[in-house]
């Protein structure tokens, strides 16, 4: 059966804002044959994918796609194999939500929370880390304010470059009718979102009505002035 990662996240930073990238990949308990027939049998009821062979599995394309990419340095490329590597695999989760409330700590997060951070001066910044190797235990760690820029720094991608990448059943391809369609063939009832109604009351005052003056699109900034005067009620 052709198993496929379905969502893939990039998570680049450590407690302590080191560079540590590393991808969290939920991986459907289903998929597409070769013949693609839906197909969830699993080869255990336990597990997906044995971990030491799935790391050795990793590795070899992970080199592969370094060899394709022009990269043939040959001490470098027999180093990545003097090592084990490590490929950690949760178990399933208990649900969507648990699903959502998971990935969400990674998607749409800066590196470091305002709350964590301490004391800032006009030379250094404090800030409370958990550290992993003691038990997490909650340390507090000052870096100057160059280093902690530089820490920070890291961890703002390119542009044009995706912290989010969706695969196989979830991919832009099958969205585009694919997906649907084999929701029907399983006779899965898909959501229906409501549709918000119109605010009518003012969220100040909770009597007069809003007025509606401009509207502009997403991609398009605020217009840069008002009318001198506004109709009220």
């Amino acid at each position: 059966m052709s198993l496929r990662i379905g969502i893939a996240v990039l998570h680049t930073w450590g407690q302590n804002l080191s560079l540590h990238p590393h991808l969290h990949c939920v991986v459907p308990g289903s998929g597409m044959d070769a013949m693609s027939r839906w197909q969830t049998q699993l080869r255990s009821s336990k597990y997906l994918f044995v971990v030491k062979a799935l790391s050795k599995v990793f590795r070899a394309k992970y080199v592969q796609q370094l060899r394709q990419q022009g990269i043939e340095d040959k001490l470098l490329l027999e180093s990545l194999f003097q090592n084990d590597w490590v490929v950690y695999a949760k178990r399933p989760f208990g649900g969507p939500a648990q699903v959502i409330e998971y990935l969400g700590r990674y998607t749409h997060k800066v590196a470091i929370s305002n709350h964590r951070i301490q004391k800032v001066t006009d030379n250094e910044v404090s800030f409370h880390y958990k550290d992993y190797k003691a038990a997490g235990t909650i340390k507090l760690m000052t870096l100057t304010n160059e280093e902690f820029t530089r820490r920070f720094a890291q961890h703002i991608l390119p542009h044009r470059f995706v912290r989010i990448r969706h695969y196989g059943i979830l991919s832009s391809t099958w969205k585009r009718g694919k997906l649907q369609q084999l929701q029907l063939s399983l006779k899965i009832e898909r959501r229906q979102t409501p549709v918000k109604t119109l605010l009518r009351k003012c969220p100040c005052c909770k009597t007069g009505t809003p007025i509606t003056i401009q509207v502009f699109g997403k991609s398009g900034p605020p217009p840069q002035y008002l009318p001198a005067t506004l109709p009220v009620n």
